[in-house]
């Protein structure tokens, strides 16, 4: 099942997205009936997915991202994968939808692009043994983890560098049923790829950060665990489109701009 959410008219709400991805014209979205981190029923007609505008697929109290968890990614990065990944955290303002701007603040230094997988957390859990992930997984989307290379060099910590406004694109929608263990994931440029990789080669894989993160933080409902990126990553300016896809879920794109 892939779970969206929209915006119709001036009506925002979580909808079943139905059709298949590889023809757009298919595709449409039927509303629901509250929230979907409980059983819920369809509320409404079919609506073009044209004729909507996708936001982000949830509003996260909390994005909690993991550093080198791809052994290629750490060494492009200078350096060897720990064994135990680097946890950091992204603000909620970080978060935007399909199509929204990464807008660039003034004075950005050398940003970079991240494609990665990530978790949707479906409720409130604390201290998740791996056995039972599973049973607090929502689904998985598209996330860009837009990084600030100069200011992760210069800051020491990664609050500045991958925290600012437009800084975590997720979507388009949460599909609620693939298996995260083997897909594939990349990310283009203005239609040149960049990165190509899978996410069997995750170091950690997702049960187990599901663990390792909810030993630190509550989770709650809608937040998000950014599973980490493959080798590959590079520069973005103003004027690129970056997409980011992952196997069996789907395509987020977003234009670079410089902030107003």
């Amino acid at each position: 099942m892939r779970i969206a959410r929209f915006s119709y008219g001036e009506t925002v709400s979580f909808g079943v997205v139905d059709g298949d991805p590889a023809r757009p014209e298919t595709l449409s979205v039927t509303p629901i009936a509250g929230h979907p981190f409980a059983p819920f029923q369809l509320s409404g007609e079919p609506v073009a997915l044209a004729d909507v505008r996708l936001l982000a697929p949830v509003l996260p109290s909390k994005v909690i991202g993991i550093g080198k968890n791809y052994a290629d990614h750490a060494r492009e990065m200078g350096g060897e994968a720990p064994a135990v990944p680097t946890i950091f955290l992204k603000p909620s303002t970080s978060v935007v939808g399909p199509a929204e701007p990464i807008a660039l603040p003034a004075g950005a230094g050398t940003v970079h692009h991240e494609a990665e997988l990530a978790v949707v957390i479906s409720r409130l859990c604390r201290e998740v043994p791996a056995s039972r992930a599973k049973d607090v997984i929502l689904g998985y989307t598209c996330a860009n983890d837009v990084t600030d290379r100069d200011l992760q060099s210069s800051d020491g910590q990664w609050a500045r560098a991958k925290g600012a406004d437009s800084f975590c694109p997720i979507g388009p929608w949460i599909e609620t049923t693939v298996d995260p263990s083997r897909l594939r994931i990349g990310a283009d440029v203005n239609g040149t790829v960049r990165q190509d990789g899978t996410t069997a080669d995750l170091l950690t894989g997702v049960d187990e950060l599901v663990a390792l993160v909810s030993q630190t933080f509550t989770l709650l409902p809608g937040d998000v665990i950014l599973t980490g990126t493959p080798a590959g990553v590079g520069p973005i300016v103003p004027g690129d489109f970056v997409s980011v896809t992952v196997e069996g879920i789907g395509t987020l794109t977003n234009r670079v701009v410089a902030r107003d």
